[in-house]
């Protein structure tokens, strides 16, 4: 549907004041300078690169008013002016976000590590803990890559959704008020051809969820207009077949223009008011935007756009018309808004340089301070010529950054490694003050650094009694599962066939009977948005668990994983958290899909989370205990062949914890160092029983946790030992294996205790073939062990141990 005029208000019922116009006209002109002068801060060498929200700003004020406390956003980096109408961002931290200051009281959003236009507000206290979001206007941290805050705004909406239909729920009144709570997401008009953005309004129109999408039409993605992102050039005539009905649910579509003060107000108060009440989705399409100073400061729209359309778009101006239209109703004069936007750009101009003050200030005391020591220390040097130019280039930098200085210094320290220590000292010292300074600024916060960060939860063995019986892996989950469900309200699962018939691999089996369809349930075939919906629900306290059914799909969801989830704590410097757990399942399994083990693509793509690879489902119930005591995200990928295999069933189920990053050692050796984890465990414990009989003494190490990786040395005290060490792993050749090789030799230093080459074992480049054979062939098996370690010690000691 589209909002008319004749779906507005009676006169006598207005839907704003005169003075609140004259409000949003100030938020409008005000947003609109920051803008303007944000792009000329750039080309003046003050910034490396802005994007604006100049043209957006009508709607996202219409957008404000309908927000409410407690409500949540989900956006892109063009709504500078809805932050600035909530009053959650001011305008010297908008231009200190442009400088990057890297202090969070001047930039709270990210401290300085996004880009402008990131916007996020702070969930967490300083010490980790959860603020009251039902008292806050709150932002989800912004991310870049096109279309992906869509996700997870569907899981701040579903949030809402089970705190008010879990009774279970209602005790945690700090996260939710009865679920009444909105998600606002935006998301400009070429975006929403990615795959995501279709994804989330399919799950949306199904799970019937309280979000709110507004789509910023300004008829470009960069330089390429609708008619190539679009079928009918129009996003809101391709989605009406989602359109909600009276027999059918769906999804409310309205259609408003971006210039229509109005028809946006009355828009978005709708909006607000169906999702709110009835928790049904609503997607508004904000046609005939402008675009004043084209996508960013990377290039410029008079390239791409004709005459005409240029002229339209200053024609149609959003603040352009909202000025006739306040002139026009009589609400106010020229000279009035003369007045406003003149205030309005000199507070901007005064606010944009005391941000460049405080920014540069902190700056400029740094290059001062080395210019001193440079200046002083060559007095004493034989290097004098060398520091005294440091120094005069230093004084000469134009627009300095903190890594001018620090640059200045180690230049100085290499020219004078040849003076002695007392003339080094000063810049020695104060570089070395330095690094914890910029370790704080820079590279905090990559995991928790609160009191339930996973390296703090305590160990507690699982224990054992007559009665233990031997049962199928997949009963200790089931078990283990069943005990947190029963005793904590905010876990519950969700992911393909996890609901009725209990997952593919039975760990839920019963237990959506039990406990209900809110705790345990069904999803698509949608595994980008099975992502997005358990960051979203875990941003807003809860504790979820997203089942992706094997770690091949992962693929679908890695964008939200590696862009969004892992480096959320970071890129927010400790402002917000989701401690998602992943659920999947992999390694050793016939053919090339299900049977992957790609874990260097998860190193790699995955800092920020912890991964977790048991060998076996009693460790997996340990280590999803540590989880949940934590507030870390996390992914389990559990063993495919492991869920028939008989174990003992622990007497403290859902009670005992496993100590991540602490290998375990599973069998104790004096010649040889084997390090592996997973479905290997099982290859290499068969293996160095073949092995012993040749008098090859083997000690085997399960990592347990890739990352974080062996924070207890316990493989460097291994190799002390036996001289001797090979990594092995299902992993193609230069995957996790090279890792565990990396780390051990760089922060354990076992070098100088090896007596033989540090070898490696993985699969082969390519994916497992089909069948047994396949398998054989393709990875680790228990003949590849053995011959690997036989001619280590054939190296050794040819004599006792000759050539095979």
């Amino acid at each position: 549907m589209a909002i008319t005029k004749s779906q507005q208000n009676s006169p006598e019922e207005p839907l704003v004041n005169n003075e609140e116009i004259l409000n949003d006209f100030k938020v409008a002109v005000t947003s609109r300078h920051a803008s303007l002068m944000g792009r000329k801060e750039v080309f003046m060498g003050k910034a490396k690169f802005g994007i604006f929200g100049d043209g957006k700003e009508l709607a996202q004020i219409a957008m404000a008013k309908a927000f409410q406390i407690g409500d949540f956003r989900s956006g892109y980096y063009r709504d500078q002016t809805f932050m600035m109408a909530l009053g959650e961002l001011t305008v010297q931290q908008y231009f200190s976000q442009l400088y990057a200051h890297a202090d969070v009281d001047a930039e709270p959003a990210s401290a300085g590590r996004l880009m402008n236009g990131h916007f996020a507000t702070r969930s967490l206290k300083s010490d980790g803990s959860w603020k009251d979001l039902t008292k806050l206007h709150n932002s989800a941290a912004d991310i870049s890559p096109t279309a992906a805050q869509m996700p997870k705004l569907l899981g701040l909406a579903y949030a809402s959704k089970l705190f008010r239909e879990n009774k279970g729920l209602k005790v945690f009144s700090q996260f939710s008020n009865n679920g009444n709570e909105v998600a606002w997401g935006t998301i400009g008009n070429a975006s929403t051809s990615e795959g995501m953005f279709f994804e989330s309004i399919n799950a949306a129109g199904v799970m019937q969820v309280p979000m709110v999408i507004s789509i910023w039409d300004d008829g470009y993605g960069i330089s390429v207009s609708n008619e190539f992102h679009t079928t009918k050039g129009s996003i809101s005539e391709v989605l009406m077949g989602f359109q909600r009905t009276e027999t059918e649910k769906g999804i409310e579509i309205l259609r408003v223009k971006g210039w229509d003060y109005e028809g946006l107000v009355q828009a978005f108060k709708y909006a607000g008011e169906v999702a709110r009440t009835n928790h049904i989705p609503v997607l508004i399409h904000v046609e005939e935007m402008t675009q004043p100073q084209g996508h960013s400061t990377s290039g410029s729209h008079e390239r791409y756009k004709s005459t005409e359309r240029l002229q339209w778009e200053k024609d149609w101006d959003c603040i352009s018309k909202f000025r006739d239209y306040i002139i026009s109703s009589g609400i106010a004069k020229d000279e009035v808004l003369d007045q406003i936007e003149s205030e309005a750009k000199a507070h901007v101009k005064a606010q944009k340089e005391a941000a460049w003050s405080r920014f540069a200030g902190e700056i400029k005391a740094e290059i001062q301070e080395v210019i001193g020591l440079l200046k002083s220390t060559a007095d004493k040097s034989t290097r004098k010529v060398v520091l005294l130019q440091l120094a005069d280039d230093l004084s000469k930098t134009i627009n300095p950054v903190r890594k001018d200085a620090i640059t200045a210094v180690r230049k100085a320290l290499l020219a004078l490694r040849f003076d002695t220590e007392s003339v080094k000292s000063p810049l020695n010292t104060w570089y070395k003050a330095q690094e914890p300074k910029n370790f704080d600024r820079y590279n905090s916060h990559l995991y928790s650094h609160s009191e339930w960060a996973v390296g703090k939860v305590k160990e507690v063995p699982a224990t054992y009694d007559e009665k233990s019986q031997l049962v199928d892996g997949r009963e200790i989950l089931q078990a283990f599962f069943d005990h947190t469900l029963e005793n904590d309200p905010r876990f519950f699962a969700f992911g393909e066939d996890v609901g009725k018939i209990g997952d593919v691999n039975q760990a839920f089996a019963g237990l959506q009977s039990k406990y209900g369809v809110h705790r345990v349930s069904d999803t698509g075939i949608r595994e980008c948005t099975i992502i997005g919906q358990g960051i979203g629900t875990a941003l807003r306290g809860l504790r979820p668990v997203a089942e992706i059914q094997y770690l091949d799909y992962m693929l679908y969801g890695l964008q939200m994983l590696s862009d969004d989830l892992a480096s959320l704590l970071y890129r927010t410097k400790g402002g917000q958290k989701a401690p998602l757990i992943v659920r999947t399942r992999g390694h050793r399994l016939e053919g090339v899909w299900h049977s992957g083990s790609p874990m260097g693509m998860i190193l790699s793509s995955l800092r920020g989370m912890i991964v977790c690879v048991p060998r076996d489902m009693t460790q997996a119930a340990g280590m999803y205990k540590t989880l949940l005591d934590s507030d870390e995200p996390a992914i389990m990928v559990e063993c495919l062949n492991g869920y028939r295999l008989k174990e003992r069933m622990p007497t403290n189920i859902g009670k005992y914890t496993v100590k991540l990053g602490k290998p375990e050692v599973l069998r104790e050796g004096s010649d040889l160092t084997i390090v592996t984890y997973g479905s290997m465990c099982r290859i290499v414990m068969d293996s160095v029983e073949e092995l012993a009989e040749m008098g090859i003494s083997v000690e085997v190490i399960d990592v347990q946790t890739l990352l974080p990786f062996d924070t207890h040395g316990v493989i460097g005290k291994s190799i002390q030992k036996t001289g001797r060490v090979i990594f092995a792993d299902e992993d193609v050749p230069g995957g996790a294996s090279a890792y565990m090789l990396q780390q051990v030799i760089d922060e354990q230093r076992i070098f100088q205790y090896l007596d033989s080459e540090p070898q490696t074992l993985s699969a082969k480049a390519h994916r497992p073939a089909y069948s047994s054979d396949g398998d054989y062939f393709s990875k680790p098996s228990i003949d590849d062990v053995i011959e690997k370690a036989y001619r280590m010690m054939h190296e050794a000691n040819p004599k006792r141990f000759p050539a095979i």
